[in-house]
């Protein structure tokens, strides 16, 4: 008896929609850069966020020094590939980028919500608030 011989399709490309709503996600998947994305929709449109201050969560997780290199190493580069912001070394600040409606969108809605998320999803999430 011969056995079936079982294959994985990989799929190489995502559909264009899929692919943004995988960016607006990941771009939302961690508190320096929901802060950060709070901080731009809190300032006028041409304006840019000090950093690494307009994304330090309110309920900070350590100093400030491990904030500005995750933020130059990790965070900025992600959203900066991704097209939702732009970014500055000297001095350190950032500023919508060319996609940033797609992220401020989810953003707005889910703020706008906010008495429809669970307790348990909100404890700790000021950008919320």
């Amino acid at each position: 008896m011969e056995g079936v011989r079982m294959t994985r399709q990989r799929v190489t490309e995502e559909p264009q929609p899929v692919r943004k709503w995988n960016d607006v996600f990941t771009a939302i998947s961690a508190e320096p850069r929901r802060q950060l994305v709070a901080s731009l929709l809190d300032q006028p449109t041409a304006q840019s966020v000090s950093l690494p201050d307009g994304a330090t969560p309110a309920t900070s997780f350590g100093d400030r020094d491990t904030l500005r290199q995750e933020l130059h190493h990790r965070h900025l580069p992600l959203l900066a590939d991704m097209g939702f912001i732009e970014w500055d070394t000297d001095p350190l600040v950032a500023s919508r980028g060319p996609r940033f409606e797609d992220v401020a969108v989810v953003c707005k809605s889910l703020h706008a919500n906010a008495s429809e998320i669970p307790e348990s999803l909100l404890e700790g999430s000021h950008w919320l608030e």
